[in-house]
């Protein structure tokens, strides 16, 4: 009497146990095809071109034959995907007894929502003319992108244009306004302890010395969702003006800084909220005149001497191969990982292996992997870059 009961309890549990397992292989598959969709929405942003559909057609197939794509629609968040999709369960009784449905159905979304982005950028005068140009113009499409016109995303962009030093603008906790040296100090130029020799160089040596070389460097741009403001800050960069050398750990220091939530700026999210990006763009070494190549002054002091560890007293910080500034730029690099950012680095021009392994040292890339390292040997790889790092923004479900 008991063996139909007995029958029919195994029954239900092995239709259960194929339920749960159907519905765990649908979600896999619908979760890696909105992946896969929202890595096309740079290039099929409104999905009307039908290139986010087949991305995600493709990529639920690839992981679940049997599912079915029910819809491909844009999200509620700006720039996302969303995508339902349902497989047939193989039932042995609920079905027949009216207990459930014989098929299961999941949806996820994947998006560019929730990113703070702060750019980096090297804006010493090698960077002057087209690769300046090209570096504007790749930000303003990845601004585009991540704040489209009319929305209001939960993003937030940045800018740091760095050269020898990072200049402030006002209403930064804790800093005045201006350039500032490696030790927070406010730099005011050549350094006093230097100044002796200043003097003791010829007037013709003088002449090529420009005792500020701070206000024709952009100010740095705190988080913003604003995006008017965003691409006027973007477009003060012009690589000219005085120089005062290439200092890269300033640069990836203060970017640091604007995205950390505590002072001295607060427009930063939690790292638990919010995927933090700083994207490092630099042609040059870590650069402060004392280490040869074509941009070399041959008399000491000059504007090198102006930039943030010579403006504080140092002249002990060179930029020859395991110096000083080559390592503070790895630790200025591994303190911004500390704090939950990843780093994408882009080498421009041509560099030696010092200068690539640096900046693959900085890089978040996934072990055994240079995935968040590029090199752009021409300036005309350098909007391809962006677009590619455009798409690994939009690897996050939301």
């Amino acid at each position: 009497m008991l063996l139909p009961i007995l029958i029919g309890i195994a029954g239900i549990a092995v239709d259960m146990g194929n339920m749960y397992m159907t519905h765990t292989r649908l979600q896999a598959a619908v979760d890696a095809g909105a992946l896969a969709g929202s890595l096309e929405l740079p290039y099929d942003p409104d999905l009307s071109k039908g290139i986010v559909q087949q991305a995600v057609e493709d990529m639920v197939a690839a992981n679940m034959d049997s599912a079915v794509v029910e819809s491909v629609t844009a999200g509620t968040e700006v720039r996302s995907v969303i995508v339902k999709g349902t497989a047939e369960v193989n039932m042995i009784l609920m079905s027949v007894l009216g207990l459930a449905d014989s098929a299961v159905e999941a949806e996820a979304s994947a998006g560019f929502n929730k990113l703070e982005v702060v750019f980096v950028v090297d804006n010493s005068g090698s960077m002057k003319g087209t690769p300046i140009t090209m570096v504007k113009e790749a930000s303003i499409a990845l601004t585009d992108l991540l704040i489209p016109d009319g929305t209001t995303p939960d993003t937030k962009v940045g800018m740091v244009a760095f050269r020898g030093k990072v200049r402030l603008g006002e209403g930064v906790e804790g800093f005045e306004a201006g350039c500032h040296n490696a030790d927070g100090s406010l730099n005011e130029g050549i350094h006093e302890d230097f100044m002796d020799d200043y003097w003791a160089l010829s007037d013709y040596q003088r002449r090529y010395i420009t005792l500020d070389t701070c206000s024709d460097l952009p100010e740095t741009l705190p988080l913003s969702q604003d995006k008017g403001q965003i691409i006027n800050s973007i477009n003060t960069q012009t690589a000219t003006g005085a120089w005062s050398g290439t200092v890269i750990p300033e640069g990836i220091k203060w970017a640091r800084h604007i995205l950390t939530p505590e002072a001295p700026y607060t427009q930063g999210g939690d790292k638990d909220d919010y995927r933090k990006i700083m994207i490092v763009l630099t042609d040059g070494d870590t650069e402060d005149g004392e280490c040869g190549g074509s941009y070399r002054a041959s008399y000491r002091p000059n504007n090198y001497w102006t930039n943030a560890y010579f403006g504080m007293g140092v002249d002990t910080a060179h930029c020859e191969d395991g110096g000083v500034l080559n390592a503070d730029m790895i630790t200025e690099a591994q303190t911004a990982k500390d704090e939950g950012i990843e780093i994408f680095a882009i080498r421009f021009g041509n560099s030696d292996n010092t200068d690539i392994n640096l900046m693959k040292a900085i890089a978040s890339s996934k072990e055994g992997t240079d995935d968040h390292y590029f090199d752009a040997p021409s300036v005309y790889d350098i909007p391809e870059i962006f677009k590619q790092i455009g798409k690994q923004l939009g690897w996050r479900l939301l």
